[in-house]
């Protein structure tokens, strides 16, 4: 018997910010093509506009449909803040949201409150040094569907300054994507690009991710993702490689071989076949 469906924010590759207390951009942002819709009742919303993010979810839920619902997520407020439990209470009784998103996330039992309070797997945000310290315990911990990666607040509150390409950045990224694999996540979620107008800045933030070994990045303009998709897919190169690979294979008929005078050995057929598995997302 096979096992339930994954879910698809496993697999999503842009996850799109849309603000809690803006409803009327919620069909918008399931229309932009992202994969997952993220409504944020915390950074994007006003301090005075949290109760009203909260409402307007709620009242626009009944208008969606169940592949709409299992493609959201609720960025809730932090837990220790006046509305994080609140947040949580609201996200319950929303009938198949598809995962929250915990912001600030520090410790496993943070995750664990988050997954029993709302019912729903968990996505946290590494945030802080803490949140960096704990990482391998959190992506352990249960009901966590993958890690994200907030590069931003990250930095403010490592105190860096990092330059344009985020080199600074790259062991924090590497120790994400290794976290996730020791614990038996997908690919992290890494974080956003704030240049929403600068096609080429995107571009060489998300090859970077994937480069790292990140599956999916955060969006703040719906424009931001098919640059995303693009960059994340295998180039054509990459996919006719791993063909003519699989190709070999199966005229080898079990024995040795090689492509391009160069010996295929198990890792490199583990690749191939990853890189044709990406490309048919």
């Amino acid at each position: 018997m096979s096992g339930p469906e994954p879910s698809p924010l496993s697999l999503a590759r842009s996850f799109l910010f849309v603000p809690g207390h803006r409803p009327e951009r919620f069909a918008k942002a399931l229309a932009s093509g992202a994969d997952a819709v993220i409504v944020d009742f915390e950074d994007a919303v006003p301090l005075d506009a949290k109760d009203t993010a909260r409402d307007a979810l709620l009242v626009a839920w009944s208008g969606l449909d169940a592949a709409e619902r299992a493609r959201l997520l609720v960025r809730v407020n932090p837990a220790g803040t006046p509305w994080h439990e609140a947040d949580l209470t609201a996200v319950a009784s929303l009938s198949g949201l598809g995962a929250v998103m915990l912001p600030k996330a520090e410790n496993a039992q943070q995750i664990e409150h988050a997954c029993r309070a709302s019912g729903v797997p968990v996505l946290p945000l590494i945030e802080s040094a803490e949140g960096v310290g704990q990482m391998d315990a959190i992506a352990r911990a249960p009901g966590v569907l993958r890690l994200g990666l907030g590069h931003i607040d990250l930095q403010a509150d490592l105190g860096m300054s990092c330059g344009p390409d985020e080199t600074e950045l790259a062991p924090i990224r590497l120790a994400m994507v290794v976290a996730s694999r020791r614990a038996g996540l997908p690919a992290p979620v890494d974080g956003v690009t704030t240049a929403t107008t600068d096609a080429d800045v995107l571009a060489r933030d998300a090859q970077r991710s994937r480069r790292l070994g990140f599956g999916a990045k955060l969006c703040i303009h719906p424009a931001q993702v098919a640059g995303v998709h693009q960059a994340l897919a295998p180039t054509e190169t990459e996919c006719d490689w791993a063909r003519r690979v699989l190709a070999a294979e199966l005229a080898a008929g079990g024995g040795a071989f090689s492509v391009d005078g160069k010996m295929v050995d198990p890792p490199v057929l583990l690749l191939a076949r990853k890189i044709l598995q990406l490309s048919q997302r």
